[in-house]
């Protein structure tokens, strides 16, 4: 069902904090759902099942003006990218049907539970990843069965993400991706076009079922989608030497910060 709400005060925020998501999640390789989400449940107060396909919607313009911009540098693997998208829609239509059966008070626990969880895989990932780099060894190039099994494990986690939360899965995705091995500007670009794909499928799942509020989404597009096109273009001004050993650190860090505030049930403002 799509509706509008009635403007608060707070709506006017909505904007700017849109700006960020958009820039950051294409600078990441996410969508931006996962932040979306944490937004509107805990400083809106807008009911979860409402804030997952709301979430959802919003995520699409970043997806589409990301992918583009990463298409057009050549930052996305197609190859790896479409193990994870067939896989992943599989996932997004049993997350749609998960979310209905679950209360809000239920959904909200497991999204912190998952943060949390997916938040200590990155890091784990992360210190793997410099430890090989600390002995001067290239990666182990991965046997073609190995990477399809990991793509294929990663893929259909987050396309169930992606439909029981509305955040886009990007989290199971970038962890995914990392396991792989692929560099850093890689991986961001890939994931988003995953996510793309795992967003208009979780959509479809949601639509019939969900409450979509157009008010919520025009406020956060319309600063999402100016980030999402500068996003790209800062990324490849960018030296990532530094940011590569780090990035997993933070965003694990921030996930983390995230599942913890969702399980306590703790409302901003």
């Amino acid at each position: 069902m799509i509706e509008f709400s009635d403007i608060q005060s707070c709506y006017y925020i909505l904007p700017f904090i849109g700006l960020v998501i958009g820039l950051f999640g294409t600078m990441v390789g996410g969508g931006g759902g996962f932040f979306f989400l944490p937004v509107l449940t805990l400083l809106i107060g807008v009911p979860m099942q409402t804030a997952v396909i709301t979430s959802l919607v919003a995520t699409l313009p970043i997806c589409v003006v990301g992918s583009w911009g990463h298409w057009r540098r050549g930052n996305i693997d197609s190859k790896t990218a479409l193990i994870f998208i067939v896989v992943g829609i599989i996932g997004a239509f049993a997350g749609a049907q998960i979310t209905e059966l679950l209360s809000e008070r239920q959904l909200k626990v497991a999204f912190g539970v998952y943060s949390i969880l997916i938040a200590l895989n990155m890091i784990v990932s992360t210190r793997k990843k410099q430890e090989t780099g600390n002995r001067n060894r290239k990666p182990k190039e991965r046997p073609g069965i190995i990477r399809n099994a990991k793509s294929s494990f990663f893929g259909l986690f987050a396309g169930m993400i992606t439909g029981t939360f509305g955040t886009s899965g990007t989290a199971p995705v970038i962890a995914g991706l990392f396991s792989l091995e692929i560099a850093l500007k890689m991986v961001i670009g890939t994931s988003l076009l995953i996510v793309l794909c795992n967003t208009v499928f979780a959509i479809g799942a949601h639509f019939l079922v969900g409450r979509i509020d157009l008010t919520l989404v025009c406020f956060l597009t319309a600063g999402s989608a100016i980030g999402a096109l500068a996003g790209p273009f800062l990324l490849a001004k960018a030296k990532l030497n530094k940011a590569e050993k780090t990035a997993g650190y933070w965003y694990a860090a921030i996930m983390a910060a995230i599942g913890v505030l969702m399980i306590i049930g703790k409302t901003i403002g």
